[in-house]
């Protein structure tokens, strides 16, 4: 199961890659045409903003772990582990239930997008958006799963690694 885990891990890895090589790619052409051979071209900009949708929510998705996301979280070092254990059950399931209760509306909207294609591309709007779809599914469906590793009394807290080095060979929690 670690295998298969690791095998989608790394493919959703070389995702964020494509999207960013692309987005990249067309913000080069982009250049080349506007400011070397005056012709500017319409396509690249919305290719470089539809690229960027996707890599940041894609990322969000399925590249960032825990402990990769930025906390302010001084009063909650002031509390004891049990403490700590019980705001972060509390915030995590704020979290999944905030994205759960959103899913029907984002689902709507994202359809009524259906009617629209973009400007220069002609990419179905819908398209465009639905990455957002998988962001918050995936967002429920990992905070849930930290709800239950908390509920169970696994652990709650990434590890906070003391050398850089540490963050790629560490165990995800």
């Amino acid at each position: 199961m670690k295998a298969t885990l690791d095998w989608l891990d790394e493919r959703a890895k070389d995702v964020s890659a494509i999207l960013l090589g692309l987005m990249f790619a067309s913000f080069v052409v982009q250049i080349v045409f506007r400011y070397v051979l005056n012709l500017p071209l319409g396509w690249t900009l919305e290719a470089c903003l539809t690229t960027w949708l996707w890599a940041v929510f894609w990322g969000a998705s399925f590249d960032l772990r825990d402990s990769d996301h930025v906390r302010f979280d001084v009063l909650y070092q002031m509390f004891p582990e049990r403490g700590r254990r019980v705001l972060a059950f509390i915030s995590s399931a704020a979290i999944a239930l905030a994205f759960a209760a959103s899913l029907p509306a984002a689902y709507d909207y994202v359809s009524f997008y259906k009617i629209k294609k973009s400007v220069t591309l002609g990419i179905p709007l819908n398209y465009v958006f639905s990455i957002y779809l998988l962001f918050a599914f995936s967002t429920v469906v990992q905070y849930a799963l930290r709800c239950w590793r908390i509920a169970s009394g696994g652990p709650f807290e990434a590890p906070a690694p003391s050398d850089p080095a540490d963050l790629e060979t560490r165990e995800p929690v």
